[in-house]
């Protein structure tokens, strides 16, 4: 998703410059198309953002006329699918009304999965969170893990 500082709405993207690679979704399944500097179309494409700040009128705001300028700015230089560098949170898209177009949840932020918690160490979880009993919380994630591969 993203939002435009001057909008009210946060539109998904419509990935339009390939159809072939995705990012994994939490559980390692393809889930998301990846999303380049190239990626400027929005869902849904007709007011994404809402209505525009930067357009008052005596009622409220306009509807938001999104007008992109070029690609996206600071992508991902490191990381390219089919030749084009990829979006991250602070990738920026200028809008020709004024508004700065940004990343707002680009789903890949880290989470410890359950081959993090088996390879804990239990002593330090303890420091970090005395409350929890961290070797239950192993021993039942273990369980899990394990049915999982069953």
């Amino acid at each position: 998703m993203c939002k435009c500082d001057q909008g009210f709405k946060f539109p998904k993207f419509k990935v339009t410059s390939h159809q072939k690679h995705y990012w994994n979704d939490a559980e390692g399944e393809a889930d998301y198309l990846a999303v380049t500097e190239e990626d400027v179309m929005l869902d849904p494409p007709a007011m994404p953002f809402g209505n525009c700040k930067l357009q008052p009128t005596s009622g409220g705001y306009l509807p938001c006329s999104y007008a992109p300028v070029g690609k996206w700015q600071k992508p991902y230089e490191k990381v390219k699918v089919m030749g084009h560098s990829c979006l991250t949170e602070i990738s920026e898209l200028q809008c020709a009304i004024g508004g700065k177009i940004t990343i707002m949840k680009h789903g890949q932020q880290s989470e410890a999965g359950k081959r993090n918690v088996k390879n804990a160490d239990a002593r330090k979880q303890h420091i970090y969170n005395p409350i929890m009993d961290f070797e239950d919380f192993q021993e039942e994630i273990s369980e899990d893990y394990s049915n999982d591969y069953e």
